[in-house]
């Protein structure tokens, strides 16, 4: 019975001081901005930091310098999707090689191999969990849009 209750003292303390700590450091939001991909079309950021996560807003594949969409190829596409994905990243203190999970809005199902054709070159190993899910329609016509929640490395 005491070790019971000296247990269930040290389980009363430590929750204690957990919540004590969490009270007394309320999360902060960054939200940050890459020249490199393009400006949001909406009211949302590129991307936001709060501790060492990082969410972004998904990625269509506009031309960063145009923000008109690259051309009517899904491989096409994807890839700049990924490179405007990539771009947003390392402004929030992050690469690709540090998405913990991705999401993807596409088309057409039917894309699926040529867009895994694309991904796959860019995450080779540890690959992030993903969910691919098909929408009626996306942003200014693309067929592809891209979001990732990732580590902050810096």
């Amino acid at each position: 019975m005491k070790k019971f209750q000296m247990l269930t003292s040290i389980i009363f303390l430590l929750t204690l001081s957990l919540t004590a700590a969490a009270c007394s450091s309320p999360a902060s939001k960054t939200v940050f901005f890459s020249e490199q991909a393009p400006e949001a079309i909406g009211p949302y950021s590129q991307g936001v930091r709060t501790g060492n996560l990082i969410f972004t807003s998904g990625q269509i594949p506009l031309n960063p310098a145009t923000g008109e969409i690259v051309s009517p190829d899904i491989r096409v596409q994807t890839k700049q999707a990924l490179e405007n994905l990539k771009n947003v990243l390392q402004a929030g203190g992050s690469d690709l090689d540090h998405v913990l999970k991705t999401t993807l809005y596409i088309k057409d199902m039917d894309d699926f191999n040529a867009i895994n054709d694309v991904y796959s070159s860019y995450f080779k190993e540890d690959c992030p969990a993903r969910s691919c899910v098909e929408v009626s329609t996306l942003p200014k016509g693309a067929l592809i849009e891209i979001e990732a929640v990732a580590l902050a490395i810096r």
